[in-house]
Order: structure tokens, then sequence, then C-alpha cells
């Protein structure tokens, strides 16, 4: 299957007294994105659970290099990793523009993972993943997470 591709807009706020992005706003970034896939693409595909109640069990990033404030912002190529019955991970990776108008794949600026727990907040419990919400995250699913963004079909990319 393909990775979820959106761009996201660096605001020139994000950027920290060094000149690039503050490790902080990395990580909003990166939730902005994901916003992207489990709010907005799964509600077009008819999955509008995510929306009531979705948790970040765990949260790990790693800055490969330093993220400069560009007008073109940053890429982020996200699959579905890991998906139990109650839980899944989404993992990340953050693509700054090569110079020449496209993106640059083989060196990210950051890698990321979050492991998500669907939430019912009318019971404040952990849910387990309906058959649907199954199904759209193996839209997600990749047999190499490294790999670049695919073409085709099943591959998305949304404008920030």
């Amino acid at each position: 299957m393909a990775p979820y591709v959106t761009d996201v807009t660096v605001r020139w706020s994000d950027q920290d007294a060094y000149g690039h992005v503050n490790h902080a706003r990395v990580v909003t970034l990166l939730e902005d994105a994901r916003t992207g896939l489990l709010f907005d693409a799964a509600t077009r595909a008819g999955v509008a659970a995510f929306e009531a109640g979705l948790l970040v069990a765990t949260l790990d990033v790693a800055f490969r290099r330093p993220i400069p404030w560009t007008p073109a912002g940053v890429r982020v190529v996200m699959t579905a990793e890991d998906v139990r019955a109650a839980s899944f991970r989404v993992a990340y990776r953050l693509l700054l523009p090569d110079g020449d108008g496209g993106w640059d794949e083989r060196r990210p600026a950051a890698t990321a993972g979050t492991q998500l727990v669907p939430y019912d907040l009318a019971t404040a419990r952990p849910r387990r993943l309906t058959a649907e919400e199954r199904a759209f995250l193996a839209e997600y699913t990749a047999d190499d997470a490294s790999a670049g963004p695919a073409e085709g079909p099943g591959s998305t990319v949304d404008p920030a």
C-alpha cells in the first residue's frame, strides 16, 4: 500500500534563536500532518470514529538535521504500522525541499512515530479499532516504512 503524504506550512514563529524550527514545534508539524490523515482523509473515506477520541500513548522523534524555515514548508510521509486490536503506530518521515523543486527523500530531517489508542470519551476508556478503521489504516501500511512516497491511486498529497 502507499504512504499518506502531506505538505505542512512552517510558520516564521516556529523558528528558535538558532534560526531553525524548534524541536517542540516539529512535534506540532507532525500533529498537523497526522490530523490530515486520521481526521480529514479518514472522514472523507467514511471513517469518522477517530475524531471521537484518539490518544497519543507514546511519541518518539529522531532529529536528523536542522529544519530551516522555507516558503515550501515541509513534506511529511506517513505510514500505519503495528495495527493491533486497540492501538496502532503512525511512522513519519519529515522531508525538506531538495533545492530543485522536489523533496530530499534520501535525507529526512526527522523521523518519528506515535503509538495511538482509540478512546471512548463517554466512558473514559480505550476502545477497540472498528473493522472500518482497520481497513482505512491498511490503505496506508507499507512493507518498507522508509520507502519514499508512492505514485498512483493510493498516494495522497494534500496541500497545507
